[in-house]
């Protein structure tokens, strides 16, 4: 090869030109006729981003709830509260309650020669004084508390309201109590979250939530003394809206207005406190409403009574004058 075809001079090349693919859109074809075609919205890049961001923070955030309620030593979550409720949307205040009141709850059992009852009763003071339904204690001979840490105590009835079916009874030596504290029964609303407590069917300890139902519902009952015998709630007749249930009212009734509440509330709950989501007792179960044909049947079917707890304070102090 000779020095002239050595040193020969090729053509520059070009500089480089990505290829840019071709963007036109391709036509759709028109649908036949007498055929409709479905559409299907193409969802812009830009949209698709802002929902992946917007699930990242939801789940981040469900994430954190969790980890603050269960996990240990993590911040707590901000949380919102319910409205019409005292409780955070959490579900936790109800947890809190039980924890806070329990100590306070005792299961009741009365008898007497012509029968015996199971009821409930919440403690008010750390003297042993308890609160119950006058039902479920009335005409007893003896009376055995049993308190949530499963030690037992002789009762003595200190003084009884028939005309608003409540009662005082009282341990003595009991040993360190824990006294419930009493609510304004009159600041509830309708809508607002309860927890009952008490020992329907035997079972202590027994704990439900719902709402306040209603307020001011007239409820009549028979107007037991002392020469009564123990009633539980499947023997213990009431008058509702022109309706009676768990049997016959007797010759002498009493009426009084009640807090109504979905909670559930079964035969053994009578006396056990309605409180509220400070913790603190609105009312005291005295009633349930049942579709049962006999008594021995009666159960919840959501539609429970309390004793407005401002009625009870009027009378406490006759009740502990032996009233």
């Amino acid at each position: 090869m000779s020095d002239h075809e050595t040193n020969r001079a090729y053509p520059p090349r070009p500089p480089y030109e990505p290829s840019v693919p071709d963007t036109t859109p391709e036509p759709v074809p028109e649908p036949a006729p007498g055929v409709h075609a479905r559409r299907r919205a193409r969802r812009p890049a830009g949209l698709l981003a802002a929902v992946a961001i917007v699930a990242a923070a939801v789940g981040g955030g469900t994430a954190t709830l969790a980890t603050g309620t269960f996990g240990g030593g993590a911040a707590p979550a901000a949380t919102s509260s319910v409205l019409g409720t005292n409780a955070a949307d959490t579900g936790t205040g109800v947890a809190e309650v039980v924890k806070a009141v329990t100590p306070s709850v005792v299961e009741i059992g009365a008898s007497s020669r012509s029968g015996s009852a199971t009821g409930s009763g919440v403690v008010i003071s750390e003297s042993g004084e308890i609160l119950t339904n006058n039902h479920v204690v009335s005409g007893a001979t003896e009376i055995e508390v049993t308190f949530f840490d499963g030690r037992t105590a002789r009762a003595e009835i200190v003084g009884t309201e028939p005309d608003l079916d409540m009662a005082l009874i009282r341990v003595e030596d009991a040993g360190d109590l824990t006294p419930a504290e009493l609510g304004d029964s009159g600041a509830v609303r309708v809508g607002d979250r309860v927890v009952a407590f008490g020992s329907p069917q035997g079972l202590s300890g027994t704990v439900t939530s719902g709402i306040v139902s209603a307020k001011g519902r007239e409820v009549t009952v028979e107007r037991t003394g002392g020469e009564g015998r123990p009633r539980d709630d499947r023997s213990w007749p009431f008058e509702f809206d022109g309706d009676r249930y768990n049997g016959e009212l007797g010759s002498e009734t009493t009426t009084y207005e009640a807090i109504q509440t979905d909670a559930s509330l079964n035969p053994g709950n009578s006396g056990g406190p309605l409180v509220d989501m400070n913790g603190r007792v609105i009312g005291v179960n005295s009633a349930i409403h049942s579709n049962a044909s006999t008594a021995a049947e009666a159960g919840s079917v959501g539609l429970g009574f309390a004793v407005p707890v401002d009625d009870v304070k009027e009378i406490l102090d006759e009740l502990r004058a032996g009233g």
